[in-house]
């Protein structure tokens, strides 16, 4: 037992250990940096497999496995109030005083901020992505989010290009909006003690196999690079529906002894994989911010990338070559980085990558996220509405008829299950130094 923590966060999302992306490492490494400068901190996700109930991981990490499934893509079937007797109880016994939700096609993420704000609660929701406006799945999401947000204290972004889609597609008012990168474990992720021979140049992939991450692009480029330079192998990471396009390159253009498909890679391989490279090639169609070019550059890797979303934001002008999402330009922009391979140091790479991100930065920036989010003014029931009826001549009343719904059912629930008569949970914390063991270990490692 200690001093009471400053803030009590609860972080919400589908996307969570044992599942590994961009979105669950996130969670992961700025809860575990909270905890160190003396917060409490709470995930709620679903199941994962037989996983379910509470578990505790690195640090005294407490998280709470719903039991319910995955509906599609990891995600939660939504039930718009099925979760509201849970966060309440969660929301009560771990006395949580900030919502975080993560992730804008989050189901788990969306009810929990709508339930959290209904109860009074200040919320903070992170938008990790970016989305377009012309397709249907698009104006629906961004519909979504309008209804989401349109009550949420303070929201995140992880790059200036994310907050202006994030403003256009939420109508956020930009002041309520802050900027704060993602980062990388640099204990983890730093180059091999032996430097690969530059006699044979290795271009590595990492990266889910599907549309968005242009694998289509390469399935183009990879033909014309081998055929220009002979010593050029590739080595492609991952698994997903165009795998089948990347094998049909590799026969049609015998390269069977020059593209190596790994398939899927564990996250704890991934540094293995990326210091056998001289260079990592990014072919996303859009991203909001890439954390395999930080884990790729802090082991010493050259990365050639589409200039796409926020990516021009992450590296320095010398640790990138940028291209435009078109083979050709592909095809120079990998030209010129084989020509600066002399010119890098993996080691002064990773030094600079280890200066420019860390965790303990993001987790005091999101910490002053915190404070103003708790300065935010309280407001009844009819002054939220209003901000819910101005988001569409129809939409607007149908939010207005759901947030209705959701206030009733919390003043059931009050009557039913009073808030004194739920347990409170006590605090507990470790003396060790919590942050320096978690970057050294496999955080699967660590649940019990």
């Amino acid at each position: 037992m200690g001093d009471p923590p400053n803030h009590r966060i609860l972080m919400v999302s589908d996307f969570f250990y044992p599942n590994f992306g961009g979105v669950e490492n996130h969670i992961y490494y700025l809860s575990q940096c909270l905890l160190k400068l003396g917060h409490k901190v709470v995930v709620l996700t679903h199941a994962y497999g037989k996983r379910s109930g509470v578990r505790y991981m690195t640090g005294g990490l407490k998280v709470y496995y719903v039991p319910w499934r995955p509906f599609i893509m990891q995600n939660a079937l939504p039930t718009f109030y099925g979760l509201l007797p849970i966060i309440r109880t969660i929301l009560i016994r771990e006395r949580i005083t900030v919502v975080h939700g993560h992730q804008a096609f989050s189901t788990f993420c969306h009810e929990a901020v709508m339930h959290a704000r209904t109860m009074g609660y200040k919320v903070v929701f992170t938008d990790h992505s970016l989305y377009g406006f012309a397709d249907v799945g698009s104006i629906h999401m961004n519909k979504v989010l309008q209804f989401t947000l349109a009550d949420v204290s303070q929201a995140i972004c992880v790059s200036h290009t994310s907050k202006e889609n994030t403003v256009l597609r939420s109508g956020l008012p930009p002041e309520k909006v802050f900027v704060v990168p993602n980062a990388v474990d640099t204990a983890m992720f730093k180059p091999a003690a032996d430097r690969p021979s530059r006699s044979e140049i290795v271009i590595v992939v990492i990266s889910r196999l599907v549309y968005r991450k242009g694998i289509d692009l390469l399935v183009e480029v990879i033909p014309e690079v081998c055929r220009l330079h002979p010593n050029v192998h590739f080595i492609i990471g991952g698994d997903g529906p165009k795998r089948v396009r990347l094998e049909e390159m590799r026969e049609k253009h015998s390269l069977q002894d020059r593209v190596e498909m790994l398939g899927s890679v564990q996250h704890a391989q991934v540094q293995s994989v990326l210091v056998s490279g001289h260079i990592f090639l990014n072919s996303s169609l859009t991203e909001a911010f890439c954390i395999a070019i930080l884990e790729a550059a802090s082991c010493g890797l050259l990365t050639v990338s589409t200039r796409v979303g926020g990516v021009p934001e992450v590296l320095p002008d010398d640790m990138i070559v940028l291209a435009e999402p078109d083979p050709n330009d592909m095809v120079h922009a990998i030209q010129k980085a084989i020509s600066m391979l002399p010119k890098i140091d993996p080691q002064v790479m990773h030094n600079r990558m280890r200066e420019l991100y860390n965790w303990h930065d993001v987790a005091k920036r999101t910490e002053i996220v915190y404070d103003r989010a708790l300065k935010c003014s309280n407001q009844n029931l009819l002054e939220r509405l209003s901000r819910y009826l101005v988001c569409g001549t129809w939409a607007g009343k149908l939010f207005c008829l759901v947030m209705i719904v959701g206030f009733l059912l919390w003043q059931l629930l009050e009557l039913w299950l009073p808030a004194d008569d739920i347990e409170e949970v006590p605090d507990f914390t470790l003396q060790h130094n919590i942050c320096e063991e978690m970057l050294e270990k496999d955080p699967m490692k660590q649940v019990v």
